[in-house]
Protein backbone atom coordinates (compact mmCIF):
# COMPACT_ATOMS: atom_id res chain seq x y z
CA UNK A 1 0.00 0.00 0.00
CA UNK A 2 1.59 3.47 -0.81
CA UNK A 3 2.52 5.62 1.99
CA UNK A 4 0.51 8.96 2.49
CA UNK A 5 2.51 12.35 2.73
CA UNK A 6 4.07 13.01 5.94
CA UNK A 7 5.01 16.26 7.58
CA UNK A 8 8.67 17.01 8.01
CA UNK A 9 8.82 18.62 11.29
CA UNK A 10 9.35 16.30 14.51
CA UNK A 11 6.17 17.98 16.18
CA UNK A 12 3.96 20.35 14.48
CA UNK A 13 2.18 21.11 17.72
CA UNK A 14 3.36 24.99 17.63
CA UNK A 15 2.98 25.25 13.74
CA UNK A 16 -0.84 24.45 14.79
CA UNK A 17 -0.69 26.87 17.56
CA UNK A 18 0.73 29.67 14.60
CA UNK A 19 -1.21 28.72 11.66
CA UNK A 20 -4.59 28.12 13.61
CA UNK A 21 -7.47 27.80 11.15
CA UNK A 22 -5.12 26.96 8.38
CA UNK A 23 -3.18 24.35 9.47
CA UNK A 24 -4.57 21.74 8.25
CA UNK A 25 -5.45 23.47 5.00
CA UNK A 26 -2.04 24.67 4.04
CA UNK A 27 -0.66 21.63 4.12
CA UNK A 28 -3.36 19.60 2.10
CA UNK A 29 -2.28 22.49 -0.31
CA UNK A 30 0.93 21.87 0.12
CA UNK A 31 1.06 17.94 -0.22
CA UNK A 32 -1.77 18.22 -2.74
CA UNK A 33 -3.53 15.42 -1.00
CA UNK A 34 -6.68 15.09 1.37
CA UNK A 35 -4.74 12.96 3.91
CA UNK A 36 -1.00 13.49 5.29
CA UNK A 37 0.05 12.73 8.57
CA UNK A 38 1.82 14.74 11.05
CA UNK A 39 2.71 14.59 14.85
CA UNK A 40 0.63 16.76 17.34
CA UNK A 41 1.20 16.94 21.41
CA UNK A 42 4.03 13.68 20.14
CA UNK A 43 1.50 11.63 19.03
CA UNK A 44 0.38 10.49 15.31
CA UNK A 45 -1.65 12.22 13.77
CA UNK A 46 -3.55 11.46 10.40
CA UNK A 47 -4.77 15.07 9.19
CA UNK A 48 -8.19 14.33 6.59
CA UNK A 49 -10.41 17.35 4.49
CA UNK A 50 -12.75 17.45 1.89
CA UNK A 51 -16.56 16.07 1.37
CA UNK A 52 -15.20 12.59 1.36
CA UNK A 53 -12.80 13.07 4.07
CA UNK A 54 -15.80 14.46 6.11
CA UNK A 55 -18.32 11.38 4.93
CA UNK A 56 -15.73 8.95 6.10
CA UNK A 57 -15.27 11.31 9.50
CA UNK A 58 -18.60 10.69 10.57
CA UNK A 59 -19.22 7.03 10.13
CA UNK A 60 -19.80 6.12 13.95
CA UNK A 61 -18.63 2.66 13.03
CA UNK A 62 -15.29 3.49 12.11
CA UNK A 63 -14.77 6.55 14.74
CA UNK A 64 -15.18 7.24 18.55
CA UNK A 65 -15.10 10.61 20.24
CA UNK A 66 -14.61 9.46 23.56
CA UNK A 67 -10.94 10.08 24.10
CA UNK A 68 -10.23 11.88 21.28
CA UNK A 69 -10.31 15.45 22.36
CA UNK A 70 -7.38 16.55 24.44
CA UNK A 71 -7.73 17.56 28.13
CA UNK A 72 -6.88 21.22 28.00
CA UNK A 73 -10.18 21.23 25.12
CA UNK A 74 -12.29 19.41 27.69
CA UNK A 75 -10.87 21.84 30.79
CA UNK A 76 -11.91 24.96 28.87
CA UNK A 77 -14.46 24.69 26.27
CA UNK A 78 -16.63 21.32 26.82
CA UNK A 79 -16.28 20.23 30.40
CA UNK A 80 -15.97 16.40 31.72
CA UNK A 81 -18.54 14.20 30.89
CA UNK A 82 -20.03 15.72 28.09
CA UNK A 83 -22.27 14.55 25.00
CA UNK A 84 -19.15 15.63 22.84
CA UNK A 85 -17.14 13.14 24.24
CA UNK A 86 -19.16 9.78 24.48
CA UNK A 87 -20.25 6.90 21.96
CA UNK A 88 -22.45 4.78 21.13
CA UNK A 89 -25.67 4.49 22.62
CA UNK A 90 -25.21 6.57 25.21
CA UNK A 91 -24.04 8.91 23.06
CA UNK A 92 -27.52 8.72 21.30
CA UNK A 93 -29.06 8.79 24.28
CA UNK A 94 -27.74 11.38 25.50
CA UNK A 95 -28.12 13.17 22.42
CA UNK A 96 -31.67 12.78 21.78
CA UNK A 97 -32.14 14.97 25.12
CA UNK A 98 -30.58 18.17 23.67
CA UNK A 99 -32.25 17.26 20.40
CA UNK A 100 -35.92 16.97 22.66
CA UNK A 101 -34.94 20.62 23.11
CA UNK A 102 -35.04 21.92 19.66
CA UNK A 103 -38.13 21.18 18.55
CA UNK A 104 -39.63 24.22 16.28
CA UNK A 105 -41.99 25.50 19.73
CA UNK A 106 -38.86 25.74 21.82
CA UNK A 107 -36.47 27.59 18.98
CA UNK A 108 -39.41 29.75 18.51
CA UNK A 109 -39.61 31.26 22.14
CA UNK A 110 -35.49 31.37 22.20
CA UNK A 111 -35.98 33.85 18.96
CA UNK A 112 -38.91 34.97 21.02
CA UNK A 113 -36.61 36.11 24.10
CA UNK A 114 -33.68 36.95 21.51
CA UNK A 115 -35.95 40.10 19.83
CA UNK A 116 -37.18 41.29 23.20
CA UNK A 117 -33.53 41.64 24.16
CA UNK A 118 -32.35 42.81 20.84
CA UNK A 119 -35.44 45.59 20.93
CA UNK A 120 -34.16 46.86 24.92
CA UNK A 121 -30.47 47.17 23.75
CA UNK A 122 -30.78 48.87 20.54
CA UNK A 123 -32.69 51.83 22.85
CA UNK A 124 -29.75 51.78 25.68
CA UNK A 125 -27.36 52.03 22.89
CA UNK A 126 -28.97 55.28 21.16
CA UNK A 127 -28.56 56.29 24.32
CA UNK A 128 -24.97 55.63 24.78
CA UNK A 129 -24.29 56.87 21.31
CA UNK A 130 -21.20 53.93 20.89
CA UNK A 131 -20.75 50.37 21.49
CA UNK A 132 -18.81 47.32 21.15
CA UNK A 133 -21.11 44.90 19.06
CA UNK A 134 -19.48 42.01 20.15
CA UNK A 135 -19.76 42.38 24.20
CA UNK A 136 -23.32 43.83 23.51
CA UNK A 137 -24.39 40.43 21.52
CA UNK A 138 -22.87 38.02 24.32
CA UNK A 139 -25.31 39.66 26.47
CA UNK A 140 -28.29 39.73 24.48
CA UNK A 141 -27.55 35.96 23.93
CA UNK A 142 -26.83 35.44 27.90
CA UNK A 143 -29.93 37.08 28.92
CA UNK A 144 -32.42 35.51 26.24
CA UNK A 145 -30.57 31.96 27.12
CA UNK A 146 -30.92 32.24 30.80
CA UNK A 147 -34.50 33.00 30.92
CA UNK A 148 -35.20 30.46 27.74
CA UNK A 149 -33.36 27.47 29.94
CA UNK A 150 -35.35 28.99 33.26
CA UNK A 151 -32.46 29.83 34.90
CA UNK A 152 -32.52 32.78 37.35
CA UNK A 153 -30.25 35.65 36.02
CA UNK A 154 -30.26 39.30 38.22
CA UNK A 155 -29.47 42.38 35.38
CA UNK A 156 -26.18 42.97 37.58
CA UNK A 157 -24.84 38.95 36.93
CA UNK A 158 -25.38 39.40 33.41
CA UNK A 159 -22.28 40.82 32.12
CA UNK A 160 -20.11 38.60 34.25
CA UNK A 161 -21.90 35.84 33.10
CA UNK A 162 -21.65 36.33 29.76
CA UNK A 163 -18.25 37.06 29.89
CA UNK A 164 -17.27 33.49 31.74
CA UNK A 165 -19.38 31.77 28.70
CA UNK A 166 -16.89 33.61 26.59
CA UNK A 167 -13.86 32.94 27.95
CA UNK A 168 -14.33 29.05 27.92
CA UNK A 169 -14.55 29.28 24.26
CA UNK A 170 -11.43 31.54 24.17
CA UNK A 171 -9.49 29.37 26.18
CA UNK A 172 -9.87 26.38 23.91
CA UNK A 173 -7.26 27.01 21.23
CA UNK A 174 -4.48 28.91 23.91
CA UNK A 175 -2.10 28.08 26.31
CA UNK A 176 -1.04 30.39 28.89
CA UNK A 177 -3.33 33.55 30.59
CA UNK A 178 -5.74 33.12 27.89
CA UNK A 179 -6.75 28.94 28.68
CA UNK A 180 -6.33 29.61 32.36
CA UNK A 181 -8.94 32.39 31.92
CA UNK A 182 -10.94 29.80 30.40
CA UNK A 183 -10.88 26.73 32.70
CA UNK A 184 -11.45 29.51 35.70
CA UNK A 185 -14.28 30.80 33.76
CA UNK A 186 -15.87 27.16 33.45
CA UNK A 187 -15.28 26.12 37.46
CA UNK A 188 -17.02 28.90 38.33
CA UNK A 189 -19.81 28.45 35.72
CA UNK A 190 -20.25 24.19 36.91
CA UNK A 191 -20.12 25.85 40.38
CA UNK A 192 -23.14 28.74 39.54
CA UNK A 193 -25.14 25.64 37.83
CA UNK A 194 -24.41 22.86 39.84
CA UNK A 195 -26.16 24.83 42.76
CA UNK A 196 -28.94 25.60 40.52
CA UNK A 197 -29.33 21.52 39.62
CA UNK A 198 -29.20 20.63 43.19
CA UNK A 199 -31.97 23.00 44.36
CA UNK A 200 -33.91 22.39 41.23
CA UNK A 201 -33.79 18.82 42.34
CA UNK A 202 -35.47 19.10 46.06
CA UNK A 203 -38.40 20.76 44.20
CA UNK A 204 -41.72 19.33 43.32
CA UNK A 205 -41.76 20.57 39.17
CA UNK A 206 -45.02 22.23 38.52
CA UNK A 207 -46.20 21.87 34.86
CA UNK A 208 -43.96 25.12 33.79
CA UNK A 209 -41.12 24.41 34.77
CA UNK A 210 -40.93 20.87 33.72
CA UNK A 211 -40.80 22.01 30.09
CA UNK A 212 -37.73 24.33 30.95
CA UNK A 213 -34.36 22.83 29.59
CA UNK A 214 -33.21 23.29 33.61
CA UNK A 215 -35.44 21.10 35.02
CA UNK A 216 -35.27 18.62 31.76
CA UNK A 217 -31.18 17.97 32.15
CA UNK A 218 -31.74 18.06 36.28
CA UNK A 219 -34.18 15.39 35.65
CA UNK A 220 -32.64 13.28 32.91
CA UNK A 221 -32.01 9.89 33.63
CA UNK A 222 -28.92 8.10 32.06
CA UNK A 223 -29.44 4.49 30.30
CA UNK A 224 -29.06 3.24 33.92
CA UNK A 225 -31.97 4.71 34.66
CA UNK A 226 -29.88 6.80 37.25
CA UNK A 227 -30.17 11.14 37.33
CA UNK A 228 -26.71 12.36 35.84
CA UNK A 229 -24.45 13.55 38.77
CA UNK A 230 -24.36 17.13 39.28
CA UNK A 231 -21.31 18.23 37.91
CA UNK A 232 -22.57 16.60 34.45
CA UNK A 233 -25.74 17.78 34.60
CA UNK A 234 -24.34 21.23 34.97
CA UNK A 235 -21.88 20.24 31.88
CA UNK A 236 -24.89 19.37 29.58
CA UNK A 237 -26.36 22.60 30.75
CA UNK A 238 -23.96 24.72 29.96
CA UNK A 239 -23.80 22.67 26.54
CA UNK A 240 -26.78 24.82 25.90
CA UNK A 241 -25.72 28.36 27.24
CA UNK A 242 -21.93 28.37 25.91
CA UNK A 243 -22.88 27.88 22.14
CA UNK A 244 -25.78 30.01 22.51
CA UNK A 245 -23.49 32.94 23.57
CA UNK A 246 -20.66 32.12 21.53
CA UNK A 247 -23.50 33.05 18.49
CA UNK A 248 -21.92 36.68 19.29
CA UNK A 249 -19.25 35.87 17.31
CA UNK A 250 -21.05 34.84 14.46
CA UNK A 251 -23.22 38.20 14.77
CA UNK A 252 -19.73 40.20 14.43
CA UNK A 253 -19.12 38.56 11.53
CA UNK A 254 -22.40 39.02 9.85
CA UNK A 255 -22.28 42.68 10.56
CA UNK A 256 -18.65 42.82 9.16
CA UNK A 257 -20.08 41.17 6.16
CA UNK A 258 -22.41 44.14 5.83
CA UNK A 259 -19.86 46.81 6.35
CA UNK A 260 -17.26 45.09 4.03
CA UNK A 261 -19.40 43.47 1.61
CA UNK A 262 -22.10 46.32 1.07
CA UNK A 263 -23.84 45.34 -2.19
CA UNK A 264 -24.89 42.43 -0.44
CA UNK A 265 -26.04 43.87 2.37
CA UNK A 266 -27.96 46.58 0.42
CA UNK A 267 -29.21 43.35 -1.19
CA UNK A 268 -30.12 41.80 1.49
CA UNK A 269 -31.98 45.12 2.99
CA UNK A 270 -34.13 44.39 -0.98
CA UNK A 271 -35.09 40.68 -0.71
CA UNK A 272 -34.90 39.63 2.59
CA UNK A 273 -36.48 36.14 2.82
CA UNK A 274 -34.59 33.83 1.39
CA UNK A 275 -31.63 35.80 0.69
CA UNK A 276 -31.44 36.49 4.72
CA UNK A 277 -31.16 32.43 4.74
CA UNK A 278 -28.20 32.71 1.69
CA UNK A 279 -26.74 35.27 3.51
CA UNK A 280 -26.41 33.49 6.81
CA UNK A 281 -25.19 30.83 5.66
CA UNK A 282 -22.46 32.52 3.34
CA UNK A 283 -21.24 34.55 7.07
CA UNK A 284 -20.84 30.33 8.40
CA UNK A 285 -19.15 29.64 5.50
CA UNK A 286 -17.07 32.28 5.02
CA UNK A 287 -15.50 33.38 7.99
CA UNK A 288 -13.48 31.28 10.78
CA UNK A 289 -15.45 29.82 13.48
CA UNK A 290 -14.56 25.62 14.41
CA UNK A 291 -11.21 25.24 12.93
CA UNK A 292 -10.96 21.52 12.92
CA UNK A 293 -12.29 18.61 15.01
CA UNK A 294 -10.68 14.80 16.20
CA UNK A 295 -11.59 11.17 16.53
CA UNK A 296 -10.28 8.22 17.25
CA UNK A 297 -9.94 4.97 14.88
CA UNK A 298 -12.50 2.20 16.10
CA UNK A 299 -11.54 -0.32 14.26
CA UNK A 300 -8.84 -0.96 11.28
CA UNK A 301 -9.86 0.23 7.81
CA UNK A 302 -7.71 1.19 4.48
CA UNK A 303 -8.87 4.76 2.62
CA UNK A 304 -6.80 6.79 0.46
CA UNK A 305 -3.61 4.44 0.86
CA UNK A 306 -3.80 4.62 4.27
CA UNK A 307 -3.90 1.71 6.75
CA UNK A 308 -6.30 3.39 9.90
CA UNK A 309 -4.98 1.78 12.96
CA UNK A 310 -7.40 1.21 16.19
CA UNK A 311 -6.78 3.90 18.39
CA UNK A 312 -5.06 5.81 15.74
CA UNK A 313 -5.99 10.17 15.99
CA UNK A 314 -7.71 11.71 13.46
CA UNK A 315 -7.67 15.10 13.09
CA UNK A 316 -10.63 16.65 10.51
CA UNK A 317 -9.82 20.19 8.61
CA UNK A 318 -13.49 21.73 8.81
CA UNK A 319 -12.11 25.28 7.86
CA UNK A 320 -10.62 24.04 4.79
CA UNK A 321 -13.28 22.09 3.88
CA UNK A 322 -15.73 24.84 3.91
CA UNK A 323 -13.38 26.98 1.62
CA UNK A 324 -12.12 23.72 -0.33
CA UNK A 325 -12.24 25.22 -4.29
CA UNK A 326 -14.03 21.55 -5.42
CA UNK A 327 -16.87 22.32 -3.32
CA UNK A 328 -17.09 26.03 -3.36
CA UNK A 329 -16.05 27.94 -6.43
CA UNK A 330 -13.49 30.73 -5.21
CA UNK A 331 -14.04 29.96 -1.64
CA UNK A 332 -12.21 33.25 -0.73
CA UNK A 333 -15.09 35.40 -2.13
CA UNK A 334 -17.72 36.58 0.17
CA UNK A 335 -21.24 35.35 -2.18
CA UNK A 336 -24.12 34.48 -0.57
CA UNK A 337 -25.85 33.29 -3.67
CA UNK A 338 -23.95 30.39 -3.66
CA UNK A 339 -26.60 29.13 -1.00
CA UNK A 340 -29.38 29.43 -4.00
CA UNK A 341 -27.99 26.54 -5.29
CA UNK A 342 -26.46 24.48 -2.25
CA UNK A 343 -28.14 21.19 -2.15
CA UNK A 344 -27.83 20.65 1.65
CA UNK A 345 -25.11 17.91 1.87
CA UNK A 346 -24.47 17.33 5.58
CA UNK A 347 -20.27 16.44 4.54
CA UNK A 348 -19.28 19.61 2.30
CA UNK A 349 -20.43 22.16 4.30
CA UNK A 350 -19.86 21.51 8.41
CA UNK A 351 -19.25 25.15 10.09
CA UNK A 352 -20.67 23.43 13.17
CA UNK A 353 -19.59 19.11 12.27
CA UNK A 354 -21.08 17.11 9.86
CA UNK A 355 -23.32 14.02 9.25
CA UNK A 356 -26.45 13.42 11.13
CA UNK A 357 -27.92 15.66 13.55
CA UNK A 358 -29.90 12.69 15.68
CA UNK A 359 -27.31 9.88 15.23
CA UNK A 360 -23.92 11.74 14.71
CA UNK A 361 -22.07 14.19 16.59
CA UNK A 362 -23.06 17.26 14.73
CA UNK A 363 -24.22 20.16 16.67
CA UNK A 364 -28.02 19.85 17.99
CA UNK A 365 -27.71 23.96 18.33
CA UNK A 366 -27.31 24.23 14.58
CA UNK A 367 -31.00 25.51 14.04
CA UNK A 368 -30.26 28.22 16.74
CA UNK A 369 -27.23 29.33 15.45
CA UNK A 370 -28.78 29.79 11.65
CA UNK A 371 -32.35 31.68 13.19
CA UNK A 372 -30.00 33.80 15.74
CA UNK A 373 -27.88 35.10 12.78
CA UNK A 374 -30.95 36.13 11.19
CA UNK A 375 -32.62 37.45 14.01
CA UNK A 376 -29.96 39.70 14.44
CA UNK A 377 -29.27 40.77 10.46
CA UNK A 378 -33.29 41.76 10.48
CA UNK A 379 -32.28 43.91 13.77
CA UNK A 380 -29.47 45.35 12.05
CA UNK A 381 -30.60 45.81 8.93
CA UNK A 382 -34.14 47.19 9.57
CA UNK A 383 -34.45 48.37 13.00
CA UNK A 384 -31.28 50.33 13.56
CA UNK A 385 -29.50 52.73 11.61
CA UNK A 386 -25.76 52.86 13.12
CA UNK A 387 -22.09 54.14 11.17
CA UNK A 388 -18.49 52.07 11.94
CA UNK A 389 -16.23 54.63 13.20
CA UNK A 390 -12.44 53.57 12.02
CA UNK A 391 -10.93 50.88 13.89
CA UNK A 392 -9.05 47.85 13.40
CA UNK A 393 -11.61 45.37 11.65
CA UNK A 394 -8.76 42.83 11.01
CA UNK A 395 -8.69 39.17 12.00
CA UNK A 396 -6.20 36.89 12.43
CA UNK A 397 -6.57 32.78 11.46
CA UNK A 398 -3.64 31.99 13.58
CA UNK A 399 -5.65 32.60 16.72
CA UNK A 400 -8.22 30.06 17.72
CA UNK A 401 -10.99 31.88 17.97
CA UNK A 402 -10.82 34.40 16.32
CA UNK A 403 -13.08 37.77 15.42
CA UNK A 404 -12.35 41.38 14.86
CA UNK A 405 -10.09 42.79 16.82
CA UNK A 406 -12.14 45.68 17.92
CA UNK A 407 -14.93 43.84 18.47
CA UNK A 408 -16.56 45.79 16.27
CA UNK A 409 -17.27 49.80 17.69
CA UNK A 410 -20.74 50.71 16.31
CA UNK A 411 -21.69 54.73 16.83
CA UNK A 412 -24.21 57.47 16.13
CA UNK A 413 -26.92 54.90 17.02
CA UNK A 414 -30.40 55.43 15.83
CA UNK A 415 -33.77 53.46 16.34
CA UNK A 416 -35.97 54.89 13.22
CA UNK A 417 -39.15 56.30 14.90
CA UNK A 418 -42.77 55.64 13.15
Amino acid sequence: MESIPRDKSLDSSLALLRDGYRFVQLRRQRHRSDIFQTRLMLEPAICIGGEEAARLFYDPELFRRSDAVPKFVRKSLMGEGGVQVLDGEAHRHRKAMFLALMDKPRIERLMALMAQQWQAAIRKWEANGQVILFREAQDILCRAACAWTGIPLKEEEVRARARDMGAMVDGFGAIGPRHWRGRRARRRSEDWIMTLIERMRQETPDGTSEEMPLHRIARHRDLNGEWLDSRTAAVELLNLLRPIVAIATYIVFAAHALHRYPDAGRQLEREGGEYLECFTQEVRRFYPFTPFLGARVRREFDWQGHNFRTGELVVLDVYGTNHDPRLWPEPDEFRPERFRRWKGSPFDFIPQGGGDHAAGHRCAGEWITIESVKLALTFLTRFVTYEVPAQDLGFSLGRMPTGPRSGFVISRIQVPRG
